[in-house]
């Protein structure tokens, strides 16, 4: 195989994106992939597909969906989202730790980068089910998050990969990339392992965009703490760290938060690594109902903002619980509410008539306590404050151990729904070094010649807290930053 240019080891959306503008900038390019190619895409093939994008009001959203009818213009209301309400949102949610310069690049980029997603083919819907309701007759998008991939992050996946079919980017699956090779202090290749052994593949430049941890049991354990082994994988089975290792070696600085990650609600009996026929077992409406343990009390403000800002911290919480186990409780009330997620045939749940009836379906749970609870939680939701799903809408149930802040409904109308559920991760803060450009940096703060990363492996943007949408549009704004840095570096040496 001929040297390229632009070598990019992983297959993802961040991958994608630097491959489509490496070519765009006239290099060479090769993929090299650990999975299979049926197997492709790496966690964002197992995403919904959000993109949680700056923009202006309606006139930026028409840019982003072209085929958006004037009928749907005038009955949606889609707001705005400021670059500097989504950098606010950056800070504020990691607790002041985000590095200000990629958070800066991410906001700024964003809209420019899913017009140029758009500008290849890629095509986006307004998150319709996810993320709006009707109010008055006006669809109401929340939460800054408006606009997904048509076909969610599989759909991605595959029109990305049309896409570099059609550049001419070649592919190598099933090539396990172990390490770097360099020379003269600049990253020379790569080596890789195969069934038929170890191989090694020069190129003029690498770019890492090979995931994170979280498929990594072990380093689960080693970094994220006690119980971590236990978790079930939403995503990729191969995000096992092999790029940060590899980039570490290289003598690449660690970045990011290494004890963080991103964790969901998740089905309790889902399969151990995630599946793209099960997509579904995340359980992400819980502000409409309440979450309790194995003693029958909340453990969570379900309340406490829009579900994409809280989502990714109540995996964690469930983990701690006893048996890391929890259930999700709706009535009737709400149920209208909750996502399809709540709707497929593979999933852990019960239901009753009573409260009493439901009580002892709940496997594991203390049947009294939690009697005992929701009677006492009914009497605390203040019913005086109107119910709206569409804002924060302060309607609180003040009881212990933490109270509900908003969107608080007694548990009271037949039938009531129970959905068992554990903690599933999604993948894993810490990472390498970079600057604004996806350039490797070492401690020292120089650059590692010829090398850069892009993706769930670069860290520095995400602790403590996620906003939903942001991995995607991160990925496509550092993933194609890296593309042309990379392609530039390759060809003019």
């Amino acid at each position: 195989m001929s040297r390229p240019d632009v070598l990019i080891v992983g297959s993802g959306n961040a991958a994608m994106c630097a491959a489509i503008a490496a070519a765009e900038h006239g290099a060479s390019v090769l993929v090299v992939d650990w999975a299979p190619k049926h197997q492709r895409g790496g966690n964002s093939a197992f995403t919904g597909g959000a993109f949680r994008v700056a923009y202006e009001g309606a006139s930026d959203i028409r840019k982003i969906v072209p085929d958006l009818g004037d009928e749907e213009i005038a009955t949606s209301d889609f707001g705005s989202y400021s670059e500097e309400k989504y950098f606010g949102d950056l800070i504020e949610m990691s607790s002041y730790h985000t590095d200000a310069d990629l958070a800066d690049t991410l906001t700024r980029e964003s809209l420019p980068t899913l017009l140029w997603l758009v500008s290849h083919g890629v095509r986006f819907i307004p998150i319709y089910g996810r993320q709006s309701f009707v109010v008055d007759g006006i669809r109401t998008y929340w939460g800054g998050l408006t606009v997904e991939v048509s076909g969610g992050g599989l759909g991605l996946v595959d029109t990305q990969h049309e896409i570099a079919d059609k550049a001419g980017i070649r592919f190598l699956y099933g090539h396990r990339v172990v390490g770097l090779t360099e020379r003269a202090g600049q990253v020379t290749g790569v080596i890789t392992r195969t069934p038929r052994g170890t191989e090694q593949i020069e190129a003029r430049s690498v770019i890492l965009a090979a995931g994170g941890f979280h498929a990594n049991s072990e380093w689960r354990a080693r970094y994220l703490g006690r119980n971590w082994d236990l978790a079930k994988v939403r995503g990729c089975r191969f995000n096992m760290g092999d790029g940060i290792r590899m980039a570490l070696d290289m003598g690449a600085a660690p970045a990011g938060h290494w004890s963080g990650c991103h964790s969901v609600a998740y089905d309790a009996n889902a399969p151990e690594f995630g599946e793209i026929s099960l997509l579904n077992q995340q359980k992400n409406s819980f502000p409409f109902g309440i979450i309790v343990n194995a003693r029958g009390e909340r453990f969570f403000d379900e309340g406490a903002n829009f579900r994409n800002y809280t989502y990714a911290n109540l995996g964690r919480a469930i983990l701690s619980q006893p048996d890391a186990l929890a259930w999700q409780i709706f009535d009737d009330q709400s149920f209208h509410l909750v996502t399809d997620e709540y709707r497929m045939k593979q999933m852990s749940w019960v239901q009753a008539d009573t409260l009493e009836a439901l009580a002892h379906k709940l496997d594991g749970v203390d049947a009294d306590g939690f009697l005992s609870y929701v009677q006492a939680y009914n009497d605390a939701v203040e019913t005086g404050t109107p119910f709206n799903p569409a804002v924060l809408d302060g309607r609180r149930a003040r009881i212990g151990p933490v109270e509900k802040s908003n969107w608080a409904l007694q548990l009271s109308k037949p039938p009531y729904r129970a959905f068992k559920v554990t903690c599933g991760i999604t993948f894993t803060y810490g990472g390498v070094r970079t600057d604004s450009d996806s350039r490797v940096l070492a401690q020292s703060g120089d650059e590692i010649a010829g090398l850069y990363a892009a993706g769930e492996m670069q860290g520095g943007l995400y602790f403590e807290k996620y906003p939903g949408g942001a991995g995607l549009m991160s990925g496509s704004v550092f993933g194609a930053r890296a593309g042309r840095h990379a392609a530039a570096f390759a060809l003019e040496t």
